[in-house]
């Protein structure tokens, strides 16, 4: 965790607008998440999956204004997200609208950024902020926190000093976050793999959404195999996407990586066995320690 408050655009990042008396009875549906939970003090994580139970898309849900919500979402999937909702929401009274030109995200990181804004430890916290939203991270509190702002606002505010994005990036991979534009495959991960379960990001009661049978059957019959993990690499730099090996047999791949860390996707057994015999994983020419956060079950 930095000493300092530091901030930084997401300039990846856009805002899909969903307004009508039905749009939250239409993400209820599909999304792994309560969108009935959402309010002007509360914001959340979610995620849309195929009828298969596999990852497409995640995005935070913020309350709009009336009858109206805001996704904050990967900028480059957008339009997908758009067409994907339309095909969903048949004659339902929803108003979907690309918001990208009105808005800006921001994230805000440090030892009291939370203290800063005057927020609490508890993720998804929503506040008015200069005509726009700060939230606690909805996944961890420790994430900092998400600022949505009408694009002519700026965050201003003391000792708040202009980050990076390598930096913000070194924060995340250090405490384990999955950030899907990096770490997650479409079609293909599984939400448990990813830590939408601790992070915040599946509603256990809300009753059904697409892909919810499998999301279920994956976390009460113990199916998961492998997990996203943060990793030492001691050696030189290596690339996402490189084989990790253990006892020359493959057993992950890296997935995105800051420096000297890295977002792993690694076979739990694996990672146990190495653990028990006090032994790395290796890529390349680097030696790869996996670090299971404090936040993190398996």
């Amino acid at each position: 965790m930095y000493s300092e408050n530091y901030c930084v655009e997401l300039g990846t990042r856009s805002v899909l607008e969903i307004s009508g008396l039905d749009s939250v009875k239409l993400l209820q549906g599909l999304v792994s998440n309560d969108v009935e939970s959402v309010s002007a003090e509360n914001s959340i994580y979610a995620a849309l999956l195929t009828p298969q139970g596999k990852f497409l898309y995640d995005f935070f849900i913020v309350q709009g204004d009336e009858n109206t919500v805001l996704l904050d979402c990967e900028w480059r999937h957008l339009k997908e997200i758009l067409m994907k909702l339309k095909i969903y929401k048949l004659r339902s009274e929803v108003n979907l609208r690309d918001a990208s030109d009105d808005h800006k995200i921001f994230v805000g990181f440090g030892e009291k950024i939370l203290e800063l804004f005057d927020l609490p430890k508890r993720p998804g916290v929503t506040r008015s902020y200069r005509g726009g939203h700060v939230m606690v991270d909805p996944r961890h509190e420790l994430m900092g926190v998400r600022i949505i702002l009408p694009s002519g606002s700026v965050v201003s505010e003391p000792s708040l000093k202009p980050g990076s994005l390598e930096s913000y990036q070194r924060m995340r991979i250090g405490l384990g976050i999955p950030d899907a534009t990096y770490d997650l495959e479409q079609n293909k991960t599984i939400l448990l793999e990813a830590g939408f379960d601790e992070l915040n990001g599946i509603s256990w009661d809300k009753g059904c959404y697409m892909g919810q049978e499998l999301t279920a059957r994956t976390k009460y019959r113990g199916l998961i195999k492998k997990r996203l993990l943060p990793c030492k690499i001691v050696g030189p730099a290596i690339s996402p996407g490189t084989p990790i090996t253990f006892d020359e047999k493959n057993v992950g791949e890296i997935r995105s990586v800051a420096g000297d860390l890295a977002m792993a996707l690694l076979k739990i057994a694996s990672v146990k066995d190495s653990n028990a015999r006090k032994e790395t994983f290796t890529a390349n020419d680097s030696s790869i320690i996996p670090i299971q956060p404090n936040w993190m079950k398996f």
